[in-house]
């Protein structure tokens, strides 16, 4: 029965992956895997992780499972650096659970719509394409808006007409910051606007923080959230700590739910904990054990925060420098920097995508999409020069 089974397409990233690690050149550059770099092209464990490991190794007493929600004390840690440090469960309205990163906890958001009877997700084109695959394999239709105008920022008419053709039985899902894979987020403004037409709309909000302290500050990149929650009486939210703890390949994760009364948090979480049992069962602990360490210690809080605000001004220098290049043979690099987070994309043809790597050893998405953290001040010089050759014009401009 297995050969039945029918091919699956090559992971696109894994393949690019391949590719550049294959390449000989010694000068060669990955802006294509989505993880954060440093100035030497290294990607790190936080100082603040590794020192609660080590109190981790020496004070944990079990491996006994922890049950499908997880460790409720990491759940909890989080929440006033998400939902604000002044009153966090907005009137015992939310609650959480652990997941395993980012994408377990979109897992169980998208599961929990379906249980709930919604049929259909409105969602900016384009996303991180695993927001798409989640859906489909859930049977849950997809209803697509542009998210980017053509200069750069967000179109907001197209989500305005989304939003006023919604209806019942339809959610929405908006990245909180650090838009994967534009860069471009909404202002504070675009938010308080957002925040009436979702309430209006009456459409259930899924808000995915991925990347929350990596755009403008760990405060600043939850205006949105925080604004869309005050205005709606129920949403989800799928958090990551994959990125601002460094903690990738140790996926940790957490959802919350908000609803309008209390009394029905007990029901929509039994929900959520049914759908993890089928799916992972418990999650995993030691990432998040060690956040919740960090978070409940002062002094590696901020150390954690001074380490996270270090990642952040290098990837602002990053963007300024490339805006400064400004109009770099056919494309335009300004809009990159007044974008957020790890990626922006390029408006390379696809063409031209093919000669940054094959004549220039340069990686990176067939979008367009690049991850500016690969960038360093020792090859950004050589991304700028290469990207003028190949739109068109044989040096950076000035």
């Amino acid at each position: 029965m297995l050969s039945n089974l029918q091919q699956q397409p090559a992971d696109a990233l894994l393949a690019l992956i391949k590719l550049h690690n294959d390449d000989p050149r010694s000068d060669k550059i990955d802006l294509g895997v989505g993880v954060y770099r440093t100035g030497q092209g290294d990607t790190p464990v936080f100082a603040a992780i590794k020192a609660a490991e080590r109190k981790l190794v020496d004070e944990q007493d079990s491996k006994a499972y922890l049950g499908p929600e997880g460790d409720m004390a990491f759940v909890e840690a989080l929440m006033p650096y998400i939902f604000g440090k002044s009153g966090p469960s907005l009137g015992g309205r939310i609650e959480g659970m652990q997941t395993p990163g980012g994408t377990g906890s979109l897992r169980l958001a998208l599961g929990m719509v379906k249980r709930a009877g919604y049929t259909r997700v409105i969602v900016g084109k384009p996303s991180w394409p695993n927001h798409n695959q989640i859906c489909a394999d859930l049977g849950l239709a997809v209803s697509e808006f542009s998210h980017a105008a053509a200069d750069g920022t967000p179109d907001m008419d197209a989500l305005r007409a989304a939003l006023a053709q919604a209806g019942e039985g339809d959610a929405i899902l908006l990245h909180g910051c650090c838009h994967n894979p534009t860069g471009i987020d909404y202002s504070n403004a675009q938010w308080d606007e957002i925040a009436g037409l979702v309430a209006d709309a009456k459409v259930l909000p899924i808000i995915d923080l991925a990347y929350q302290g990596l755009g403008l500050g760990m405060e600043e990149d939850a205006y949105g959230l925080r604004r869309v929650l005050a205005a709606v009486p129920e949403a989800l939210i799928s958090y990551s700590c994959d990125k601002n703890f460094g903690l990738y390949r140790d996926r940790v994760g957490a959802l919350y739910a908000l609803v309008a009364d209390p009394a029905d948090l007990k029901k929509v979480m039994s929900n959520g904990h049914s759908l993890a049992r089928a799916n992972w069962s418990q999650p995993p602990d030691h990432g998040a054990a060690a956040v919740r360490i960090v978070l409940d210690d002062a002094v590696l809080t901020a150390q954690w925060l001074d380490e996270l605000d270090q990642m952040r001004d290098r990837m602002r220098q990053v963007r300024a420098r490339l805006a400064a290049a400004g109009k770099t043979g056919g494309v335009d690099l300004t809009p990159v920097g007044v974008q957020n987070g790890l990626f922006s994309i390029i408006p390379f043809t696809p063409e031209q995508v093919m000669a940054m790597r094959t004549d220039h050893g340069i990686y990176f998405a067939g979008s367009g999409r690049i991850n500016v953290a690969g960038l360093t001040m020792g090859n950004i010089d050589q991304f700028i020069a290469a990207t003028a050759k190949v739109t068109g014009q044989t040096e950076p401009a000035a």
